[in-house]
């Protein structure tokens, strides 16, 4: 078994995950995130202001440090969609990098729905044809398996920090914004083709804090009509009054409505009555690969 570190540069949050694996069974011993909302705040700026990259070097400074305090091997660091989006992303990679020491990977969608289906399958079975669903906060992977080999992916723009930004969204939420919102949604996918599927699979921080605000009781499947409910209660809601209600964080509270407007539409697309949350993602995937591959990413 190996100590190994990754950071996933997402569009809610900075994550770290500092576990032990030998590329089959893992274990974490540091799990920990920074939320910087760089999906909103690309979705807004069309690029990474020079304070936000200020704020993800610092995060990634304190990430290295409790790495190297667990004695890990090398951090490695990947990026997603919103960096991705940012139309200055290269030039403020080149920034962290020289900050940090730390070179990060821009991961493709292709590369990010891989890594999930990884991470998730330490907890999930792809079994046959199923649906890989991971909603972020700059877009939505979505991967079309047959057990644990991805047939096709496709990348849409409805992360929940671009949702945000884009309709403004608050708490409580209008109803004429969130008859736009669903409209979106419909639209958007109305330009993918969806192949009906028997079963979905979700990760990712979104469908992990849907699945925390509807079942204390861990059952790990997610049902429409609790989609349905969280859409109808949220909306009506203040972000106190969700944090309150559904026991989730204050930044989790916002995304609760855009998520689950997103996740249900994608359900309906698919055919499917439910989903099954994973507890583990891309990062874990990263971590995986990394002890098959004999410490290359």
């Amino acid at each position: 078994m190996r100590t190994l570190a990754t950071v996933d540069i997402g569009s809610n949050t900075a994550h770290l995950l500092i576990a032990r694996t030998d590329g089959r069974r893992l274990t974490r011993m540091v799990n920990r995130s920074e939320w910087l909302s760089l999906g909103e705040i690309v979705s807004a700026e069309q690029e990474l202001p020079e304070s936000t990259v200020k704020d993800v070097i610092q995060a990634l400074q304190r990430f290295k440090a409790l790495a190297q305090a667990e004695g890990a091997e090398p951090l490695t660091v990947f990026a997603t969609e919103a960096v991705r989006a940012a139309a200055n992303h290269s030039e403020a990679l080149d920034q962290i990098e020289q900050a940090t020491g730390l070179r990060v990977e821009l991961a493709s969608p292709r590369r990010e729905a891989e890594l999930g289906v990884l991470g998730a399958s330490l907890d999930t079975q792809f079994c046959g044809a199923t649906a890989y669903v991971e909603a972020g906060g700059g877009s939505i992977q979505i991967a079309h398996t047959h057990g644990d080999a991805i047939l096709e992916e496709r990348s849409l723009p409805l992360g929940t920090g671009r949702l945000i930004a884009t309709f403004g969204l608050g708490q409580p939420c209008p109803p004429t914004t969130l008859e736009r919102l669903e409209r979106f949604v419909e639209e958007t996918l109305d330009g993918a083709e969806f192949a009906p599927v028997p079963r979905v699979v979700a990760s990712g921080g979104v469908a992990r804090g849907l699945w925390r605000a509807l079942h204390p009781d861990g059952d790990r499947a997610l049902a429409l009509p609790e989609l349905d409910y969280i859409v109808w209660s949220a909306q009506r809601l203040r972000v106190s009054q969700i944090v309150g209600r559904f026991s989730v964080k204050e930044k989790r509270a916002a995304t609760l409505l855009p998520g689950a407007v997103a996740y249900r539409a994608i359900l309906r697309r698919l055919g499917a009555a439910e989903m099954t949350v994973s507890s583990y993602g891309v990062r874990e995937g990263a971590l995986l690969e990394q002890a098959r591959n004999g410490g290359k990413r």
